[in-house]
């Protein structure tokens, strides 16, 4: 198995690693806004730019125009990864998020299919690949700038930035939701108001560029361009990766299975399926969403902390099993009284317990590869694992329930990824947690 080339300690200027946490953060932070507020609002856009359809048709329609997003990002993200370890982080993260507003502002501004028929439905399609194909490099290139400026001993707290950017994204997104749905009329909310978080989603594009204009290369990358010069060094083509890091790729996949379904079901498709299967108010159902972001936007900089103190697999392996052990109880208390009371319980347990493997989560892929081909390799799993165990968990999830007639069928799918998360920590390269080193050398 290859090894990973070590360098030496960089010396970094704070209002430098300052930008680019800034500029990382935001741009994945937008990712996340833009797939969360979809998902909201994605039934009433099947009803305005898809042919008309019965109510469970419709729901997979929905679900399906939110999954088409994911089967294009492993495609953008190969692409866009490939171009950041040889352009630079900083050139594929400015295009990067000039694309994805692009999508966003596109889905914004869409007339509706009783004003152009199947165009409406081509542009919507067309808009949600090009997100997709955007993101799918946005979080393997920001994540590696992020952990590149990341002084060594705090590189899971400052991974863990990451995971705060998609909880505050998802919290905000649910919020302008709820206050959408609770402040206008079915007329108004259709004819006007559900376009208003995409046209301010798009405007932070713009911003965005200019932030990231403005941060100076990775310094790691910087230093391997210079070696690479004095001594030419050999990049990986993507079947080289495939072939030389087996390990990583296949225990980082397991990491983001678990990762982006906890996501994807317990953010996404919980409150969806408490509003359209039991009856909850659609409203309230996003205040779920909203507590479970809220409560990892606190927690992951602590689990991230932890995880430089004590080491990673001490913080995320319990956890997991808690999270898999505690999900079915959980949903079937959901099910059982479907009430607020009930679905912000789920979330805020579940949130609680999924912060400590997401806090981590980033530096882990990122440390499994060098940085020749760390957005490659991250953005090969990443995108993978969630086209697999996120995107289209919404969409499985409900056929799941469909076909089987059982309401607590996404727990055993949470579950099954819980497995695969459990299987790619015990396979991660472990690494001495800095209180242990310090004693050691004491």
């Amino acid at each position: 198995m290859a090894t990973q080339e070590t360098s030496p300690a960089l010396v970094i200027e704070p209002g430098a690693r300052r930008r680019a946490i800034v500029s990382s953060v935001i741009g994945n932070g937008l990712e996340w806004f833009d797939f969360g507020i979809f998902s909201s609002f994605s039934v009433i856009i099947s009803r305005l730019m898809f042919p008309p359809q019965s109510g469970p048709a419709m729901l997979m329609i929905a679900f399906a125009s939110f999954g088409i997003a994911f089967v294009i990002r492993p495609f953008g993200g190969v692409l866009l990864g490939m171009y950041a370890d040889r352009a630079g982080r900083k050139a594929a993260l400015s295009a990067i998020i000039l694309m994805m507003s692009a999508g966003t502002l596109l889905i914004g501004l869409t007339p509706t299919y009783a004003t152009i028929g199947i165009a409406a439905s081509a542009l919507i399609v067309l808009a949600r690949m090009l997100q997709g194909f955007s993101a799918g490099g946005e979080f393997a290139s920001a994540t590696a700038m992020l952990l590149e400026y990341a002084p060594q001993g705090q590189r899971n707290l400052i991974g863990s930035f990451q995971a705060c950017s998609q909880a505050l994204s998802f919290a905000l997104g649910g919020t302008v939701a709820y206050l959408l749905l609770h402040n206008l009329t079915p007329a108004s909310l259709h004819g006007w108001g559900w376009r208003l978080p995409f046209l301010f989603g798009s405007l932070i594009g713009p911003i965005g560029y200019y932030i990231r204009s403005r941060v100076d290369e990775s310094p790691e990358f910087a230093a391997f361009i210079k070696r690479k010069h004095r001594a030419p060094t050999d990049r990986l083509s993507l079947a080289g990766i495939v072939r030389h890091y087996p390990r990583q790729l296949l225990a980082t996949l397991g990491i983001v299975a678990v990762g982006t379904a906890s996501s994807y079901v317990g953010l996404i498709y919980i409150p969806l399926f408490a509003s359209g299967q039991l009856g909850l108010d659609p409203g309230t159902a996003q205040l779920g969403m909203v507590a479970g972001s809220l409560v990892l936007l606190v927690m992951c900089p602590l689990t991230g902390y932890l995880a430089d103190r004590y080491g990673r697999r001490r913080v995320m392996l319990p956890a997991m099993l808690l999270y898999g052990v505690l999900a079915y109880p959980l949903l079937a208390s959901l099910v059982n009284a479907p009430d607020a009371r009930s679905l912000i319980r789920f979330e805020v347990v579940s949130a609680f317990l999924m912060s400590f493997f997401w806090g981590p989560s980033a530096a882990a892929l990122a440390e499994a590869f060098p940085v020749q081909i760390r957005s490659t390799g991250m953005a090969i799993v990443y995108n993978l694992g969630a086209m697999c165990f996120g995107g289209l968990a919404p969409l499985i999830n409900t056929w799941l329930t469909k076909v089987t007639g059982d309401r607590l069928a996404p727990a055993w799918y949470i579950a099954a990824s819980v497995v695969l998360g459990v299987i790619g920590v015990l396979a991660m390269t472990q690494r001495e947690p800095l209180a242990r080193q310090s004693s050691q050398h004491a």
